[in-house]
């Protein structure tokens, strides 16, 4: 009998649980999310109990898996709580939990716990030793620091195949300049730790150069004004890596983001959808629809063996996106057309790009002038109006107005 195909799971994050829905609906196979107390992202929104119920409904509904993080680094005190909140998790049937600390692994164990454990990014596991000790501890997944090499990743997989540890990597995203995102800088300057999900990016602000004998005077790295952007990372992008990590067994491929948009969500599942389904995109094409969304440019970062200069942007210290997110289409069925949901300026007659969740992409040209679902007419339209499109579009289609 022929073995069954190896297919890696694509994660996607989902910081609410509309974006939940949205990871889902553009072709992930796992969302991992945070709930009210022990992620690492204070400000993504996150979901109550209730709505991690429905969201792990919902994902179970259409044969997907939901992950949730429990990886702050905790305090004595605040492990009963992590306890508590796992108990329900296990209760709602959570699918995994992604955890960092080691001490919380041991606890989840003494709890009785049975929820497979992934270990974070945080956890730093550089090497195959580490991997495997984790895998005694009982952990079902790793997920490998970012500052590990293609080689170092395929020696890692190959030392521990044996073990039945499954392996995930960071495809895509922002990247911290500190190791494997334990940063204190945020904590130093503004008060806000970095470690307990609350990190305010001071790694993208400009910097000058003072010394001590010199007080008041700035020392422009640049012959410019501006500073230097010294920890400015480039945006992680390793869609020209994704057959290889394919061929050498990575069991998960990662996308951050749980404080991104929908359309941020909806753009860059749907291309790595694509490409961990087989479809051949070039280098360029991959950079142009990466465009659509926010970044700050696009690095391998350590995946090509070392980091340059190149993978900082000292250009910029924000995001830039070639698109503007302006309507998507709502699960409301009409005969011969669809709802549109206004979430930016829309003007009557303008052509916009529409992206499906099946990937495909195509253009429209609004009606003029604009007409919302009660029947006034308009030359432009705000969020939260509604229009009616003569046109069939999938639900969940995104419409958005490319920059020129």
């Amino acid at each position: 009998m022929k073995e069954p195909q190896f297919k890696p799971e694509l994660t996607a994050p989902g910081g609410t649980l509309e974006k939940l829905i949205w990871a889902a609906h553009y072709g992930a196979d796992s969302v991992y999310f945070g709930t009210e107390f022990g992620s690492l992202r204070a400000y993504a929104g996150n979901l109550t109990l209730n709505d991690a119920a429905k969201g792990l409904d919902f994902l179970h509904k259409n044969g997907k898996k939901g992950f949730v993080t429990l990886n702050i680094y905790p305090f004595s005190d605040e492990y009963e709580k992590l306890i508590e909140i796992a108990g329900q998790l296990s209760e709602i049937s959570a699918d995994a939990l992604i955890v960092a600390d080691i001490g919380l692994i041991f606890e989840l164990k003494k709890a009785d716990i049975k929820i497979p454990v992934h270990v974070s990014t945080q956890a730093n596991t550089t090497s195959s030793q580490t991997v495997l000790a984790y895998r005694q501890l009982g952990a079902a997944r790793v997920n490998l620091a970012r500052e590990l090499s293609f080689e170092q990743i395929k020696q890692i997989r190959q030392d521990t195949k044996d073990s039945g540890i499954e392996l995930e990597v960071f495809v895509h995203g922002a990247v911290c300049f500190s190791y494997s995102g334990r940063c204190a800088i945020s904590d130093y300057l503004t008060g806000r730790k970095a470690n307990r999900g609350e990190c305010t990016h001071p790694c993208r602000w400009g910097y000058s150069l003072v010394e001590e004998s010199r007080p008041g005077e700035f020392i422009p790295v640049f012959e410019d004004e501006r500073g230097q952007y010294l920890f400015n990372s480039k945006d992680l992008a390793l869609f020209d890596y994704i057959e290889q990590l394919k061929d050498i067994g990575i069991n998960s491929f990662k996308i951050e983001g749980r404080m991104k948009s929908v359309h941020y969500i909806a753009s860059v599942v749907s291309l790595y959808r694509q490409l961990l389904d087989g479809k051949k995109i070039s280098t360029e094409e991959c950079l142009k629809l990466l465009s659509r969304v926010k970044n700050r440019g696009y690095t391998t970062g350590f995946m090509k063996g070392s980091i340059t200069p190149n993978d900082y942007s000292t250009e910029k210290s924000q995001s830039k996106s070639g698109a503007v997110f302006v309507g998507d289409i709502v699960d409301e069925q009409i005969e011969n057309g669809s709802i549109c949901h206004v979430r930016n300026k829309m003007f009557a007659g303008e052509k916009l790009e529409v992206l499906t969740p099946t990937g495909e992409i195509s253009e429209i040209t609004m009606p003029n002038p604009l007409k919302t679902i009660d029947s006034q007419s308009a030359e432009f339209i705000n969020n939260p109006q509604k229009i009616i499109i003569e046109q069939k579009l999938p639900t969940y289609s995104i419409l958005r107005r490319i920059n020129t």
